[in-house]
Formats: structure tokens, C-alpha cells, sequence
């Protein structure tokens, strides 16, 4: 008899966030330019995080704005797979840094969409013998990426693997 494989719960997780807009000058939004873009992001038990729209669009160039956080988000995302991957791999990964960038492009009808975001992680491992498995990690790690499976555009991916 055939070993019948046991149906096991996927899981659901779910995550809270509060935004408060903070950039009322004090006549709310009589006008577009009478308001600040400004926004606390808080979770918690965590720092709060001060937001903005980007400059473009207003905002404070100070502050992390929606397109810096959603790159911020694939970049993290990617590199805590790989290195998930590279550790069920048995690679030893001893340095990672991502230089991510997007494309974002305006529709002309005041909204608009990334179109596509592109890692350029430089990885270092411990032994030139694992560079191959390394580099082939970063596959696995797009495929578990949670938040690269949630977007709809292409996340690319760049990656030089080097033994240190």
C-alpha cells in the first residue's frame, strides 16, 4: 500500500498596522498644497516609522514614502529566503547587500504602477565550492518570497556570488 501523504493546514497570518496622517497645517485639506503628506506608520511593540508621500507628489524627501517601502519590502523579503535557501542548501553565506531599484510609471490619469523592480544582491560565501549552489539559491528564494508572489510585475534579480 502507497504511503498516503498527510494533508497538513496552510497557514494564515495576519498583520496590523496603524497609519495616522500628521500633516494637517491646520486648515485640513482646504487645498492641495494647504497640507503636509506626512505619516506616522505604527505597529505594535515597533519604532514608529515617519512617512511621506515622494517629492514629486509633495511629499517630504526626509521621510520613506510608499515606493521606497514597497522596494524596501522585495529587497528584505528576497534576502531572508535566499538565506533560508542557502542554509538548506548548506551554503554559508558570510555578507549580503542588495542595491535594489524600480520602474514606476504614471498612468496620465493621476494613479500608475511599478513595473518592475530589480535585485542586485552582492553575496559573499564562506568557500569558492559553494558559489554555484548560492547563486542557484536565489531562485528558490524568489519562489518563496512572499511578497514578490504578491505583486504583479516582474522582480528580476542580478546577483554576484563571490567566495570571501
Amino acid at each position: 500500500m502507497a504511503e498516503q501523504s498527510i494533508s497538513r493546514p496552510l497557514g494564515e497570518h495576519h498583520y496590523e498596522l496603524v497609519a495616522t496622517w500628521t500633516g494637517n497645517t491646520g486648515t485640513g485639506t482646504s487645498g492641495y498644497r494647504d497640507y503636509r503628506r506626512d505619516v506616522t506608520l505604527d505597529v505594535a511593540g515597533k519604532p514608529g516609522i515617519l512617512a511621506s508621500s515622494d517629492k514629486p507628489f509633495r511629499g517630504d524627501t526626509a521621510r520613506w514614502n510608499p515606493e521606497d517601502l514597497l522596494l524596501a519590502s522585495l529587497s528584505e523579503c528576497h534576502l531572508l529566503s535566499y538565506l533560508h535557501a542557502c542554509v538548506t542548501a548548506g551554503v554559508v553565506v558570510v555578507s549580503y547587500t542588495d542595491r535594489a531599484t524600480g520602474v514606476m510609471r504614471e498612468n496620465g490619469a493621476g494613479g500608475g504602477a511599478f513595473v518592475e523592480v530589480t535585485l542586485h544582491p552582492e553575496v559573499v560565501v564562506a568557500d569558492a565550492s559553494m558559489i554555484e549552489a548560492a547563486e542557484l539559491a536565489h531562485a528558490q528564494a524568489n519562489e518563496w518570497c512572499f511578497i514578490a508572489n504578491s505583486v504583479n510585475f516582474p522582480v528580476r534579480h542580478r546577483a554576484t556570488v563571490t567566495a570571501g
